[in-house]
């Protein structure tokens, strides 16, 4: 049998298991708040690809084509505002209209996402 004094760990010990531990719970937080960013950015892309689709289905489903050039306007969708730009352009070899859309957040320059169609009617 041991005596009284030997059981149970040393300080050193004790310290470099929180030393470990503490290791383990900064490497989860950080984990924890990359995921959190990383949900936000897919959250803002995907918002924004939904209000290109719904400006490039207005110029496609819109009797008249839309004008050439540039056209811009600011939409707001799940209680977020954002900046579209439309530019259309004339495909002379396809008789096609090329229409590209670019959705921003309001007040960022980034483009958040872009989408690219094509309507007949050049």
């Amino acid at each position: 049998m041991r005596p009284a004094a030997e059981d149970g760990f040393t300080l050193i010990e004790m310290l470099v298991a929180l030393a470990v531990f503490s290791l383990a719970v900064l490497a989860l937080l950080n984990l924890a708040g990359e995921n959190t960013r990383t949900a936000q950015v897919l959250e803002t892309r995907t918002l924004a690809a939904m209000v290109a689709e719904t400006v490039a289905i207005e110029a496609v489903a819109d009797p008249a084509p839309p004008p050439l050039g540039e056209t811009e306007g600011q939409v707001e969708m799940a209680e977020r505002s954002w900046t579209w730009r439309r530019q259309v352009r004339a495909d002379a070899g396809a008789g096609l209209l090329r229409i590209e859309v670019r959705v921003s957040p309001l007040g960022e320059g980034r483009t958040a996402a872009e989408l690219t169609v094509f309507r007949g009617g050049a």
